[in-house]
């Protein structure tokens, strides 16, 4: 009987492989946690930190350090720190060196509520507790706050993130009433009547035409109220 050496050479190889994979697996499953690091990705406000991730870390699940690192269920800690108002999501590993990494991504405020309770309004149009480390610096929201108005409020601040202009220039919206809203600017006395969350685009693009000739014209300071609530319209009036 013919032997086929190149098949018993490749199985031979194959079973040294794996070998090698589960010594390396198994040294590796049995090294104990050496460090504990944590990362917070994108904007460098930080409403949480480093400390209070370890301390939630601590609560939970005490040290972690020296901890065998098949002992740690990495999915479990995630979901752990994800609990935490002010994280959006977490991804958390180990090293081959036995660093216990989590990357974690804040929730982001887009505008601040000061009523009865005082909260964020963020990114996705939900609430987010206020933090002790960092004050962020959005539009206040103020007047009649409902469950319906805060829906326009997101639409509003949507608008206002996606454009420069009003971004850097709107300190605050005052909820006048039902479908009735009104900006504050940073650099002007006047207010401006947006009236309801409708047609949005036409009516910055109206505003940002009427603040350009008004600019160059030098008459910002006579207006006390500027109307965008009429069809197609600027309305003025003066002081």
């Amino acid at each position: 009987m013919q032997i086929n050496w190149n098949f018993l050479k490749l199985t031979a190889l194959i079973l040294v492989i794996m070998g090698l994979y589960a010594f390396s697996n198994g040294r590796s499953s049995a090294k104990n946690v050496a460090s504990m690091k944590v990362e917070f990705i994108g904007d460098d406000n930080l409403y949480l930190t480093e400390g209070t991730v370890n301390k939630l870390l601590i609560q939970n699940y005490g040290s972690l350090e020296n901890v065998p690192k098949e002992n740690i269920v990495l999915n479990t800690v995630e979901k752990a720190i994800e609990a935490n108002e002010m994280v959006k999501s977490a991804q958390v590993y180990l090293t081959i060196d036995g660093e216990l990494t989590s990357k974690i991504i804040q929730r982001k405020p887009i505008g601040r509520i000061e009523g009865d309770t005082k909260y964020y309004l963020d990114d996705e149009g939900k609430r987010m507790p206020l933090s002790n480390n960092h004050s962020a610096r959005v539009p206040i929201i103020t007047g009649n706050i409902s469950g319906k108005s805060l829906e326009d409020v997101y639409v509003i601040l949507e608008h206002i993130n996606k454009d420069d202009f009003f971004r850097k220039s709107v300190i605050g919206i005052h909820i006048k009433g039902d479908k009735d809203y009104q900006l504050r600017l940073r650099l002007n006395n006047f207010v401006v009547n947006l009236g309801d969350a409708g047609d949005l685009e036409e009516k910055f693009s109206n505003f940002k035409a009427f603040y350009a000739k008004a600019n160059k014209d030098e008459t910002l300071k006579d207006y006390a109220v500027v109307s965008l609530e009429f069809n197609n319209q600027v309305v003025c009036t003066k002081i």
